[in-house]
């Protein structure tokens, strides 16, 4: 586990091994998001780079009568 210190300007700066496993760039926008008394950062894709995530999800799914 990489420990961090925040910096008096409240800047972090993430591990390099952190970086290199999850291929994080210079320029990357995250989304921070609070979590109990965490913080978790989340990568914010571009919706182009989305495109066939989902391929080859199971689609069928049982549905009540009053569902389309």
């Amino acid at each position: 586990m990489d420990a961090v210190t925040l910096s008096p300007k409240f800047q972090v700066v993430i591990p390099r091994r952190v970086r290199e496993a999850l291929a994080w760039r210079p320029g990357d926008k995250l989304q921070a998001l609070i979590v109990g008394d965490a913080v978790q950062f989340v990568p914010v894709r571009r919706m182009r780079t989305m495109r066939g995530f989902a391929r080859g999800i199971d689609t069928t799914v049982v549905r009540e009568d009053d569902r389309v």
